[in-house]
């Protein structure tokens, strides 16, 4: 065959193994929404349907869901990791922590976390879900050690108790009324991690809620607890002092800052 032929020949099939990508990929998005949105029991002839392909097509690509669940789980899992590697370049460790640990608990559906992808019965983790999992640790770790290191969060915390609490916010994101990126409670669940416990930081940041909204049923401080005197008209004082409230207002400015967020 000459090169003219050859390179003839050769043009269909990168054509071919294009399209092989682009529907490989579609599957791979609509599996990942029909698995949020209906969990694991959802079949491959919905998938099938929300690809616009035919069940024959998903069959040859993932014979399994165990198989297709597998890879779905691994694209989630890098795209932390792809997060993580970014937010290690961050100028304050702590933002980054955080804002990560957001991320985590906003991306991932009320079935199931990151974190308990690693723990699965029957087999689980396969080699390819335990590679991205590996990863995700690593990266959480550096996070998690370089937060620590900042004093932004407690040094008795280890990646262990950092991935329970990912699972109590995912729990507590079920809840009705929680919003985004994450509920109140997610955000108070996380705010736990922090050397300063006192810190609205995480919660004013997730919620986006203005210091001026004050938390309608506390009666106390909420940098350092104080009991508050009422008076009988106006809105609820949230701080103690100015002092109390330039705190929270240094503390949502070092984690809110323009740089925090990743796209």
């Amino acid at each position: 065959m000459s090169a003219r032929q050859t390179r003839t020949a050769t043009v269909p099939r990168l054509a071919q193994r294009s399209e092989a990508r682009a529907t490989y990929a579609r599957i791979l998005d609509a599996a990942q929404h029909a698995f949020a949105e209906q969990g694991t029991s959802v079949s491959l002839a919905e998938i099938a349907r929300r690809a616009g392909v035919g069940a024959g097509t998903v069959y040859r690509c993932f014979p399994t869901k165990a198989g297709l669940l597998e890879a779905v789980l691994e694209q989630r899992i890098e795209r932390l990791n792809a997060l993580a590697a970014n937010h290690l370049k961050h100028r304050d460790p702590g933002v980054a922590f955080f804002d990560f640990c957001i991320e985590v608990v906003s991306s991932a559906p009320v079935e199931e976390t990151p974190c308990d992808l690693l723990t699965l019965g029957d087999g689980w983790p396969r080699a390819r879900v335990h590679g991205a999992g590996m990863r995700f640790h690593q990266g959480l770790t550096l996070l998690l050690a370089a937060a620590q290191h900042n004093g932004a969060v407690r040094t008795d915390i280890s990646v262990s108790d950092v991935l329970g609490l990912f699972t109590a916010c995912v729990a507590a994101q079920r809840l009705p009324g929680q919003a985004a990126p994450i509920g109140r409670t997610a955000a108070l669940i996380l705010d736990s991690l922090r050397a300063d416990r006192n810190s609205t930081a995480t919660l004013t940041a997730a919620s986006g809620r203005d210091e001026r909204d004050g938390d309608r049923d506390g009666n106390g401080c909420h940098m350092c607890g104080s009991v508050l005197s009422q008076s009988g008209t106006g809105r609820r004082a949230r701080y103690c002092s100015p002092a109390c409230r330039q705190k929270a207002h240094r503390e949502r400015t070092r984690l809110a800052g323009p740089s925090s967020t990743v796209a």
